[in-house]
């Protein structure tokens, strides 16, 4: 590798860190807090520089591997950027931008190349053809459904809330996902890339159905 694709990589994973830390601090501090709030713009700026070099190393390396790792780049991105983007729509009547459009369109182009990238390799017999094809689904699956909520006419009360949480987890579970594919080498290769989805998913599902009893009992309080 040259220099500047080295310092790239560095750059990138440092930002990876900073993005698994700083996310773990806005799970654990209180909703809405000056804390939260911190760690919150830490874990977006990082996965920012996350997403932005994992292109800058597929521009220095387009081969398969790094073809798949910008596209999950790309998807994992999403949860994030859109998962902050929400906080400007508090108000029902709020509309999403040309931004939110243009993003939701990349989200929807990066799921359906996993899932050509997945079959490609389900038919050539490869086992890792099981996480592009789960990563393309979620990707074209989410994308389809934000493309029809941003052409509702209202979207329903609080619903920028419970939106915010699942993302961002959504967005702290590929974080999670990069580290585990990367350091646990001693799980099968599926598995180091799936088990934060499996295990994640739920837990986000949870926390989203906890705040929505709380709002519908009166006692749901405000946050970010």
């Amino acid at each position: 590798m040259s220099v500047l694709e080295d310092a790239t990589l560095a750059i990138h994973v440092v930002a990876g860190f900073a993005a698994l830390f700083a996310g773990l601090g806005a799970i654990v501090t209180t909703k809405g807090g000056r804390r939260h709030r911190r760690a919150g713009r830490i874990f977006v700026a990082g996965m920012t520089i996350v997403a932005v070099t994992s292109l800058v190393l597929f521009v220095f390396d387009p081969s398969p591997g790094r073809t798949f790792l910008a596209l999950v780049a790309v998807f994992s991105y999403y949860f994030v950027f859109s998962g902050d983007r929400v906080l400007s729509r508090k108000r029902p009547t709020d509309r999403p931008g040309t931004v939110d459009w243009v993003a939701v369109g990349l989200l929807t182009v990066a799921g359906s190349g996993l899932l050509v990238m997945g079959a490609y390799l389900l038919l050539a017999g490869d086992g890792f053809a099981t996480v592009m094809l789960v990563f393309g689904a979620a990707g074209a699956g989410f994308g389809l459904r934000d493309i029809r909520a941003f052409r509702r006419a209202r979207a329903e009360s609080r619903e920028w809330f419970f939106e915010h949480i699942g993302r961002m987890g959504g967005g702290y579970i590929a974080t999670v996902t990069a580290f585990s594919s990367v350091n646990f080498e001693f799980l099968p290769m599926v598995v180091a890339w799936l088990w934060p989805t499996v295990v994640g998913t739920p837990l986000i599902f949870l926390t989203i159905r906890k705040y929505k009893r709380g709002t519908s009992a009166g006692t749901a309080t405000s946050a970010d």
